[in-house]
């Protein structure tokens, strides 16, 4: 089963560049999307990144906007984790997430870091549970087996999701609150005066 055998050892080399690795560089539209192709495994042209898509990302908030008409190293760290996650989500997951991850209190270098370091650990564990499904009499049980662990997987990751939009919406709700209670605040200190 050489596919087999390949998709393996794709899984446990085929990395997204490190961060002091990505270009320190401005690269435009069509680098960009060359580019991108080796960040993620990809196995025919249909699933690969396209000027539209970025462009949709783009519009959408997902991806900051270019620089003129130039994308720099923040741009391929947002974009990876989009190529990686848009597979398995929705954009409004992947839009919550990835402002959690890339954009949240530490530097983009660190949540790119963090994504890399779960990506890694995901595609090993996969790798290695491929060790024992490796005869074409297996093929329906394996497509199976890894379609579970994608659904078992997939509710875990729906939970957290929810779970993390609870926590925003009542953050939200509680600066919304204070700022109410601010102005409210303000105003009774003006009618004293």
């Amino acid at each position: 089963m050489y596919d087999l055998t390949a998709l393996r050892e794709r899984l446990r080399t085929q990395r997204p560049v490190p961060w002091d690795q990505l270009p320190d560089f401005s690269l435009y539209m069509d680098q960009v999307l060359s580019y991108m192709d080796r960040q993620v495994i990809r196995f025919d042209e249909d699933d690969g990144l396209t000027a539209a898509m970025v462009n949709n990302y783009t519009k959408s908030g997902l991806v900051p906007r270019a620089e003129g008409k130039k994308y720099n190293r923040d741009h391929l760290a947002y974009l990876t984790a989009i190529c990686v996650l848009k597979r398995v989500m929705s954009t409004r997951d992947m839009d919550l997430l990835i402002r959690e991850e890339l954009q949240g209190d530490r530097p983009i270098s660190d949540g790119y870091a963090a994504f890399c370091g779960s990506l890694n650990k995901a595609l090993n564990a996969v790798a290695d549970e491929m060790e024992d499904r490796t005869g074409e009499e297996e093929l329906a049980d394996a497509a199976i087996h890894f379609a579970l662990m994608s659904y078992a997987a997939g509710v875990a990751s729906s939970r957290y999701v929810t779970l993390l939009r609870q926590r925003q919406e009542a953050r939200e709700e509680a600066a919304s609150a204070a700022h109410a209670k601010s102005k409210e605040r303000a105003k009774k200190e003006k009618e004293k005066d």
